[in-house]
């Protein structure tokens, strides 16, 4: 087993959302993908892309039992949404940075994990572009350990966008073309939401392998 001391980049984070954070009774991450739990999936991307297992944000009681030896982390501050997530992400890590992604997100790529995490060595934060509403994903993103001040500052003030502390830190942004090169932008940042969306994934993850045969 990696020992996490002798790494000093940052630490993947899977964020689980709050403890009532349902799929048709079960936990969005423990829907399968291809065979696969979209959990073990996104574990196994990460330890690929960083050398070690990730932590785990959930709030769900029974979450120590989702991966046993999984390390799992409480919300620092429960209720905060997506931004509380980055905060609770940022204080689990213990003064490194973070590389973090939600739960039901079952098409995350390590080689864009990797780059999001090179990013942090130019910036405090790096976010990728995307096509979505948005125009950013803040859910699967690098954020550097000076991201944390900002972040509760922003939630003391009430503010609890995703996006509310990057006035206050310098934020890099991955193009759109950089981010093509590891896929179609809208399967790498598709959420699993409901029973259509999860059919959805299954139909391109069969047609992924398709065209890779």
């Amino acid at each position: 087993m990696t020992d996490a001391r002798t790494h000093q980049g940052p630490r993947g984070v899977i964020l689980a959302g709050g403890g009532a954070t349902r799929f048709e009774g079960r936990p969005k991450g423990l829907e399968r993908v291809g065979g696969v739990r979209i959990l073990d999936r996104l574990v196994a991307t990460f330890t690929e892309a960083l050398g070690e297992a990730p932590l785990l944000i959930a709030n769900a009681p029974e979450a120590e039992g989702w991966r046993p030896g999984l390390e799992v982390h409480r919300d620092v501050r429960p209720g905060a949404g997506a931004l509380g997530g980055l905060l609770s992400a940022l204080t689990a890590a213990g003064g490194r940075g973070v590389v973090v992604a939600a739960w039901d997100m079952p098409f995350v790529p390590a080689g864009l994990l990797r780059e999001l995490a090179e990013g942090l060595g130019r910036h405090d934060a790096c976010l990728p572009e995307s096509e979505g509403r948005r125009g950013l994903e803040p859910m699967l993103a690098a954020y550097g350990p000076g991201c944390l001040a900002p972040i509760a500052a922003a939630l003391d003030r009430g503010d609890r966008r995703a996006v509310a502390f990057h006035d206050a830190v310098r934020v890099g942004i991955l193009p759109l073309e950089r981010v093509r090169r590891y896929g179609d932008p809208a399967r790498l940042f598709f959420n699993v939401n409901t029973a259509d969306d999860l059919a959805a994934a299954e139909a391109a993850w069969q047609a992924l392998g398709s065209s890779r045969s």
